[in-house]
């Protein structure tokens, strides 16, 4: 396939990416990929993601995991994939950032005008050098790690894509969902209801039918932020992610199902959900920073065949408490779609979106207008929350004025203690989209609240509001010209 020309990785790379080794090689060149040899599965990788992730919560560096005792030399798990603004900038081809909001409005600029790019079908590629058929399938093989001191098992799937075919409308779905170990050839898969994955299975149960389903655990990261995010129902993920690429992906169907994966994955297990296997799943640490979802039984996965390449890299996603491996990119890609969904939906003046890495990129989201009209905060409130990317289990929605940056939680608070009166500026949205990670929510129940918060100066009196008692720009710009070397000491 003919490489198109794009704008990459702070204008060195003038392509995209082939697979995640070579994107490997390009966060190696920009110094963001720490190499750490003879870190066990059992526990010990999820407790050094932990401990990194929360020691550099500021630009931490990707983790790959090599020489993991009891395991071939040459396997390898990756972790952090996409958890700095660099690392994001290089994997969706923009120029060098200097913080999180420029790969915001990277993102946001480009759904302006994005064509999706559906993949294209080969028939060979790395992911078919190796292929373990019915009882060879051993997936203890792979470096699988145990994360949490009180998961249930486990689990392969974290920084996964779980691919499904929509038996109605033959779409391709990808979702990133929750994949534990039950035996060399079974697992057990958690969707939470309203996912797309689990509208899917459901309609092939309705049938009568198992569902078909294949789970890449390696693979290009761009795959994965499009696996991970609320891309619209019917829109497959291999074209969005295809979009940002500028190029199509190569895709191989298996042999069992006919689901197409990933030409250039590393490891891809295959198999279909049955209806007459149920087993317990759960607890598993959440994105939350809760063990969550408790303990139940649910429907596992058959695996009849397992693809992968030799020297297979396993990508892990631990989640737990924020920050976690994968809360940075989950924050931009969310924020910059709320952004993109309001506007559409005729919101004007936003100035900025965030989703605070304290909720995970879902529980507290900040957007940021000028206001123009009486009732422009609380219309920007109601449709952040009710954005598609907004909506899944959020907890917080808070408006404020264009002075405020939205991703500097410090401003934030400052304007919620001095522009809002809870009993006229908070509002309660009930009975809102949630599900079984809320910590907040006993076992069984899918709905929560969400506070609208108005933290911006009264519309109808905004001109005679206080002013901020701060250097205006102009004296400001003057002493630093004049006083500025004093923060060099």
């Amino acid at each position: 396939m003919e490489k198109k020309v794009v704008n990459t990785s702070f204008g060195e790379y003038q392509t995209p990416h082939i697979d995640l080794r070579e994107w490997l090689g390009r966060i190696e060149g920009i110094g963001e990929l720490k190499t750490i040899k003879g870190v066990d599965w059992n526990l010990e990788m999820g407790a050094v993601a932990e401990m990194i992730y929360h020691a550099k919560p500021e630009n931490p560096p990707a983790l790959l995991f090599e020489e993991i005792p009891g395991y071939p030399k040459d396997f390898k798990v990756l972790s952090g994939m996409t958890n700095s603004a660099g690392r994001l900038a290089v994997t969706l081809g923009f120029d060098k950032p200097n913080g999180a909001m420029d790969v915001v409005q990277s993102y946001r600029n480009r759904l302006k005008d994005f064509k999706l790019h559906d993949a294209e079908h080969v028939e060979t590629g790395p992911i078919l050098e190796n292929i373990d058929r019915d009882q060879e399938v051993d997936l203890y093989k792979f470096p699988v790690p145990f994360l949490h001191e009180e998961d249930g098992g486990r689990y392969m799937g974290t920084g996964d894509l779980v691919i499904m075919r929509d038996p109605d409308d033959d779409w391709i779905n990808l979702g990133t969902y929750r994949v534990v170990i039950h035996d060399k050839n079974t697992v057990g898969l958690w969707m939470s209801p309203g996912k797309h994955g689990r509208l899917i299975r459901e309609k092939y149960f309705a049938q009568g039918k198992p569902c078909p389903v294949m789970v890449s655990v390696g693979h290009d990261p761009l795959l994965f932020l499009s696996s991970g995010n609320e891309v619209a129902y019917g829109t497959g993920e291999f074209a969005h992610a295809g979009g940002h690429r500028g190029q199509p992906f190569e895709v191989i169907e298996g042999e069992f199902s006919g689901l197409p994966m990933p030409a250039h994955a590393e490891i891809v297990i295959e198999g279909e959900i049955v209806q007459d296997d149920m087993r317990n799943e759960g607890p598993f640490g959440e994105w939350t920073g809760y063990y969550a979802s408790s303990v139940r039984e649910d429907y596992v996965v058959k695996v009849k065949r397992v693809y992968y390449r030799n020297s297979p890299i396993l990508t892990m996603a631990r989640p737990g408490r924020p920050p976690a491996d994968y809360t940075f990119s989950k924050c931009v890609v969310k924020s910059a779609m709320i952004w993109d969904q309001v506007e559409k939906a005729g919101l004007p003046g936003v100035k900025g979106v965030w989703s605070h890495i304290s909720g995970g990129g879902r529980l507290f989201n900040v957007i940021s207008i000028e206001q123009a009209y009486g009732g422009h905060a609380k219309q920007a409130l109601m449709l952040a929350a009710g954005s598609h990317a907004g909506n899944y289990l959020g907890r917080w929605v808070v408006v404020v004025d264009e002075d405020i940056d939205p991703s500097n939680l410090f401003d934030v608070n400052w304007a919620m203690n001095t522009r809002c009166d809870p009993v006229e500026d908070i509002d309660i949205l009930r009975n809102a989209w949630s599900g079984a990670l809320d910590p907040m929510k006993k076992p069984g129940e899918n709905i929560n609240s969400r506070a609208l918060v108005d933290a911006c100066r009264p519309f109808d009196w905004k001109d005679d509001f206080p002013h901020v008692a701060e250097s205006s720009p102009e004296l400001l710009e003057k002493t630093l010209d004049k006083w500025g070397h004093l923060l060099d000491d």
